[in-house]
């Protein structure tokens, strides 16, 4: 993997999570009692000994900066390598430009510079353990220009609607790119994640500003699929795709799921994160938690079943906490109730207060928010 550079690219990722997103880029959410999305995705990098790594912060810098800092939970505080943060890409105007292409061209000295002969480009609100040496292996072995990681869903209910589609052929060779409409019960899931020479990146990214009828690396791929060696990599394993609140909800959720969660934290190696002491969750003799993560600092007096429950959270004497994402700090009142719901950090309910969400849609309390009886 020396010869492997890593790419995680953020443009036009954040639309569709109301408040959670307010401050915050998407990548940056907290996600499983201590985690950020983001973690996974460079945890996977590193793990499979990729050295260099450069993420587009996109204009929301301070929780990444905060959160990465130098790299060195991932052991990326290096002299020569390392992580690379790269702030967004303003025209003379100050205008940012669309798509993600303009931010790739605003490297290219670095591309230039870097050793690196390979590019593994990622989505980081893709959560999916791939083996990155195997998918390297199949994409140096077979001589192609660009490979595509994709996995087959099924999908019978139509919950992945608008997620990327993969095309193949007959002989399952790639053909296009697209969008799953929910025509067939199966379809291929492209996980947005690639490999391809840095030569044809450079080559593919230039052609494609200087012509300006292109502005996404999707659609580049896709201009381009008849000049260049594409095939396609499939993997297996479990996949968290979080585009919205509802599939950042409902990945949490899944986290419940002995088998998904086992997963998402230690196949392929574990997941690191900013390090934070505290000590351990201390719980009531009231207390009674069901089928629930609690993370250390936390003291736990009421009712929790099916939830996750951040660092540092307070549940008083008589609340109940059910189907709800609870972050770092916040405090829940003596006999509130608060059901499907995500609390946001530093966020409160007063004592007896009820807040209740559906299946459908969680309701949401953003960060700093206090919900009082008045």
């Amino acid at each position: 993997m020396d010869k492997c550079l890593g790419i995680i690219s953020t443009r036009d990722i954040d639309r569709h999570f109301g408040g959670l997103s307010k401050i915050r880029p998407s990548y940056m959410l907290p996600f499983g009692g201590r985690y950020r999305l983001i973690d996974f995705t460079i945890s996977n990098m590193v793990n499979h000994d990729l050295k260099t790594i450069g993420l587009f912060t996109g204009p929301k810098i301070r929780s990444t900066m905060d959160h990465l800092g130098n790299g060195k939970p991932w052991g990326l505080n290096r002299r020569f390598s390392g992580l690379f943060l790269f702030p967004p890409y303003y025209d003379s105007k100050g205008i940012s430009y669309r798509g993600d292409l303009p931010q790739f061209y605003s490297i290219m000295d670095f591309l230039d510079q870097v050793r690196e002969e390979y590019i593994f480009i990622a989505n980081p609100n893709i959560i999916a353990k791939v083996d990155l040496k195997k998918a390297l292996k199949h994409f140096l072995d077979s001589e192609a220009d660009i490979t595509l990681i994709y996995k087959e869903e099924n999908d019978p209910e139509g919950r992945m609607i608008g997620y990327d589609k993969m095309h193949l052929d007959v002989n399952r060779d790639f053909s296009n790119l697209g969008e799953n409409l929910g025509l067939e019960r199966k379809f291929n899931h492209f996980l947005g994640m690639s490999f391809i020479k840095k030569d044809i990146f450079i080559e593919i990214v230039k052609d494609s500003v200087e012509k300006g009828d292109i502005d996404y690396y999707k659609e580049a791929l896709i201009a381009h699929k008849d000049k260049y060696k594409i095939n396609t990599f499939e993997f297996n394993g479990h996949v968290e795709a979080i585009k919205d609140l509802k599939s950042f909800y409902d990945a949490n959720m899944h986290l419940l799921n002995r088998k998904a969660s086992a997963s998402i934290f230690f196949d392929g190696g574990l997941v690191s994160t900013k390090p934070k002491d505290e000590p351990s969750t201390l719980y009531s003799n009231d207390s009674k938690v069901e089928n629930s993560l609690v993370a250390n600092g936390c003291i736990i007096e009421g009712e929790v079943e099916n939830s996750i429950i951040f660092r540092g959270v307070k549940i008083g004497k008589g609340a109940i906490v059910k189907n709800s994402i609870i972050m770092q700090k916040s405090e829940i009142g003596e006999n509130a109730i608060v059901v499907n719901t995500i609390m946001d950090k530093l966020t409160s309910v007063d004592k007896g207060v009820r807040i209740t969400g559906s299946g459908l849609l969680p309701y949401v309390v953003e960060k700093y928010k206090k919900i009082r009886k008045d």
